[in-house]
């Protein structure tokens, strides 16, 4: 009883005494924009790059930064240097923990964009200038699946698109994907001939600028070398070319879809097989069931549907 009783006064004790409050930490809490902004620094190497590649000013990347270090306790991550930023020791070993936490805020992101029931808001593309144009163009044509009204297209060409960090909601590239969890569809093949003005006999090339090595530019300079032709022009983008030949400047290699279709350009040569540009379609799975990306994807597979034969050049 005496062992029973001094469990009933220590128990009433107990009730009596006020209740232990949780500790505080006197830090504040992790900020996912402030990851975003230390590991952008560390990937791009400055606060500058880090300012450019997130469309944010550099006052802000600082003040990010410094927001981030403090709540890790004041720890310093990069060296502020005059050529740039390098991580420090600290740095590197949270560079991995960083990039988890990415990744999972980012499957999130995705997520949450492709719960959204609504049929309307900005669908962003990353391709190229070839198959930028002729989505571009393709915008007023009557197709069988039409754009919805409320979806905005937004086209990207400068550089390649990380669709997993949602640069871009879907991509049109050359070559599928090696790995990665993507919804991949082949759409089709652009023909590319040699072109020029119609009432300009010249033999002179529209060719690429000389630090430009892919396909399209190798071919022109052979034929260049072989013909022992002049270079009349040398531009880095499809558009300049295709307003030189319209020009009459010279002659050079453009898509069919852009030649055909113009009065004043003749095509000189039929489709050069080894200059054919195959696109493929790629979409991260977390968001291919989103409303808006479903539409433009239904869109873009009409469009190279219904028009083949005009990408393939057939007369």
């Amino acid at each position: 009883m005496a062992a029973l009783d001094g469990l009933a006064i220590a128990a009433g004790k107990s009730r009596h005494q006020p209740a232990a409050r949780p500790l505080r930490s006197s830090r504040a809490a992790l900020d996912w924009d402030d990851v975003r902004v230390f590991l952008a620094i560390a990937r791009n190497g400055s606060m500058r790059a880090a300012g450019r590649a997130l469309g944010l000013s550099q006052p802000t990347i600082a003040r990010r930064l410094a927001a981030f270090e403090a709540t890790l306790g004041g720890s310093i991550l990069l060296d502020r240097l005059s050529e740039g930023a390098r991580l420090t020791a600290a740095g590197e070993q949270l560079v991995p923990a960083a990039e988890s936490v990415e990744q999972a805020m980012l499957t999130l992101e995705r997520r949450r964009a492709a719960a959204s029931p609504e049929l309307s808001g900005t669908v962003r593309v990353s391709t190229g200038e070839c198959a930028a144009g002729f989505l571009a163009r393709c915008l007023s044509e009557p197709t069988t699946t039409a754009l919805p009204p409320g979806v905005t297209l937004e086209l990207r060409s400068l550089q390649p698109a990380d669709l997993a960090r949602r640069e871009a909601d879907l991509a049109l590239r050359h070559q599928p994907p090696e790995s990665g969890d993507y919804y991949v569809a082949k759409l089709g093949t652009f023909a590319v001939a040699v072109y020029r003005r119609r009432d300009k006999d010249t033999d002179a090339w529209v060719a690429y600028t000389e630090e430009q090595s892919h396909e399209p530019a190798r071919w022109v300079e052979q034929q260049v070398e072989e013909t022992k032709s002049a270079v009349a022009l040398r531009a880095s983008s499809l558009l300049m070319h295709v307003e030189a030949i319209r020009a009459g400047t010279g002659r050079g290699v453009i898509p069919c879809y852009i030649g055909d279709g113009h009065p004043l350009l003749e095509r000189l040569t039929p489709p050069i097989p080894e200059l054919a540009a195959t696109y493929w379609m790629i979409v991260h799975r977390d968001l291919r069931r989103a409303p808006c990306v479903r539409a433009v994807i239904d869109w873009i597979k009409a469009l190279f549907a219904e028009q083949r034969d005009i990408l393939a050049g057939v007369p």
